[in-house]
């Protein structure tokens, strides 16, 4: 019998954690912010550690032998890494951190969502930048002075619902690697991210007549010019000939007949075949996708909540975020 043992914490990544929440709460969020003494922090790397103790292991010999050449090398040494402490912590000095406006705030689950970072260099150049946000994939840049760089990171959200943005990290180790220097940030907004829909989309439920108008059901098209034209064919209703166009021995007829002007899709939790709640949002999700192009209007029915009929990007936005704070203690008003 095999037993598993729990998993014992990192005592360093809880470290990190817990400074990263420190300096969170220390400098706020805002708009922007600009790197300076206050929110710039330097600590040795792993490889500026063990320098350290080559350097501690040559001073020890120097002094055990009376090596002068043995102190000299051990001193210079010593102050070539206190010298790049300076340069590193002044790389990461005078840079402007920003957001551009005009960014899509929304994504859908399990797939990345794309943050453009925007970088303002200072007086001098910036070298061997590093940014990530918290749990993405790192980029990296150089900065020229007085330059603005726009780099797009990636973040795959944990879950649905509406998300604040993770805390934004850049850092440098520029430029011997001895030492890294580095930023807390927490990017201003928030994230939409809706239910990944349902891959292949199923079809859409049949829509009904609405009880208020059941009596007519069909009204006819805004016009015929747009429409797809064609000649008379047998079985064609008389309702579809233009008139106008047509001649003594052909008659044109609309293809596109008459479109539906009091039919209601119904887009209810209940029609959805799956038992797993997640399964249902997201075929609801691609129901709502599907419906959204088109002028037909549809309503969100979900288990104590429903979204009164009606078409457009704006519906559909509202019912998109129903579904992604749909279940949630915490969810917000879409």
């Amino acid at each position: 019998m095999r037993i598993s043992l729990p998993a014992r914490p990192d005592p360093a990544r809880r470290l990190r954690q817990g400074f990263a929440r420190w300096a969170l709460a220390r400098h706020g969020t805002a708009s922007s912010t600009l790197l300076g003494q206050r929110n710039v922090y330097i600590l040795p790397t792993r490889a500026g550690w063990f320098f350290g103790l080559t350097l501690l292991v040559l001073l020890v010999g120097s002094i055990n032998y009376q090596l002068n050449l043995g102190y000299l090398f051990t001193f210079a040494l010593a102050g070539s890494a206190l010298m790049s402490m300076h340069v590193t912590h002044a790389n990461l000095r005078g840079i402007e951190l920003s957001l551009p406006a005009g960014d899509a705030a929304e994504c859908y689950a399990g797939r990345p969502a794309l943050l453009r970072l925007r970088l303002r260099g200072g007086r001098g150049a910036h070298w061997g930048l590093l940014a990530r946000l918290d749990g993405g994939q790192p980029a990296t840049l150089d900065l020229q002075p007085a330059r603005q760089v726009d780099l797009p990171l990636a973040w795959t959200p944990p879950r649905r619902g509406l998300l604040d943005w993770p805390a934004l990290v850049v850092e440098t180790r520029y430029p011997f690697g001895l030492w890294r220097a580095w930023s807390v940030w927490r990017p201003p907004g928030r994230l939409w991210v809706y239910p990944a829909p349902a891959e292949p989309c199923p079809p859409l439920p049949p829509a009904r007549p609405h009880p208020a108008d059941a009596g007519t059901l069909l009204r006819p098209t805004a016009g015929d010019e747009s429409d797809e034209l064609r000649s008379w064919r047998d079985g064609d209703s008389l309702r579809r000939v233009v008139w106008r166009k047509s001649r003594e021995r052909q008659w044109i007829v609309r293809a596109a007949g008459a479109a539906p002007a009091n039919l209601l899709l119904s887009l209810d939790w209940e029609q959805v075949p799956a038992r797993e709640d997640e399964q249902r949002l997201r075929q609801l999700c691609a129901w709502v996708l599907r419906a959204r192009p088109g002028a037909q209007r549809w309503e969100l029915r979900l288990p104590g909540r429903t979204l009164a009929a009606a078409s457009g990007e704006e519906h559909a936005r509202e019912c998109l975020r129903l579904l992604a704070t749909w279940g949630q203690r915490d969810a917000p008003h879409a």
